[in-house]
């Protein structure tokens, strides 16, 4: 028979830290699995509170999403040293990091790399090509050799001292990289669906660049690429990020009953 007095284990729900810039680019296809592993969410989204300055405690991990600004726009948005700061934090306290487009390129500062203009833009599905390192990945090992992805960047990232280079591109160097164990920076939106993808092609934001690429990319080629190339990324997501979710190291807490 159980005594009182004997400790139980109670699993609590891991609760995540994602930072979030603008409301048109969500976790995606990450929400619903994040949600059926049994964790709570907890957005920042600096849109609104670009003053904010959200603490790591509690948290099993950060999530970096996208956003249209880049890293070295500090003068309209301060918030970027702010998320430098914690990310930086965050790996030197063991947490699970993932950044995602803008996410990874302020993962790669924090750790003491470089983001820089591209030479040209990649929107659209482009094929990603695994490294050495990125077909013994523990995550990227998802991917084939050469895996199409969808994308939408122009900056480039330089690696950080440290880091694995996982997986390139024609036209960025550096489209995955891991640092440590915990910490992963991803380029390319494996988080996107068909309605976010039709979605970043319509919102006003977007406009001037794709006007400024007109010509080059196309919105109606890249509907069209959707039907052959979406069910294969949303396998890929599902199958990389659960490899990323699964990596957790979560210990329950144990507390005791109240005597009878």
């Amino acid at each position: 028979m159980r005594r009182s007095t004997d400790p139980v284990v109670v699993m609590a729900r891991p609760k995540i830290l994602v930072f979030q810039h603008v409301p048109y680019e969500p976790l995606g296809t990450l929400n619903p699995l994040l949600k059926e592993a049994g964790f709570r969410i907890r957005y920042v989204n600096f849109g609104r509170e670009p003053d904010a300055r959200p603490s790591l405690d509690g948290y099993e991990a950060l999530i970096i999403l996208g956003g249209p600004m880049n890293t070295d726009e500090i003068d309209a948005f301060p918030n970027l040293l702010t998320e430098v700061a914690v990310i930086r934090e965050a790996v030197d306290r063991g947490k699970s990091v993932l950044g995602i487009c803008l996410g990874a390129q302020l993962l790669a500062k924090a750790l003491g790399g470089s983001v820089a203009r591209n030479v040209t833009r990649e929107i659209g599905w482009y094929d990603v090509c695994l490294t050495d390192d990125g077909r013994k990945d523990p995550v990227l090992s998802t991917f084939t050799a050469e895996q199409k992805v969808f994308q939408w960047h122009e900056d480039g990232i330089q690696l950080p001292p440290g880091a694995v280079h996982l997986a390139e591109s024609e036209l960025s160097a550096v489209q995955a990289f891991r640092h440590g164990e915990q910490a992963y920076g991803f380029q390319f939106h494996l988080e996107v669906d068909r309605s976010l993808i039709e979605r970043w092609l319509t919102v006003p934001a977007n406009q001037a660049t794709l006007q400024d690429e007109a010509g080059r990319i196309d919105p109606d080629e890249i509907r069209k690429q959707i039907a052959a190339s979406i069910d294969d990324l949303q396998r890929l997501s599902r199958d990389t990020f659960s490899r990323w979710i699964q990596r957790f190291e979560i210990s329950p807490r144990r507390r005791r009953l109240p005597s009878r």
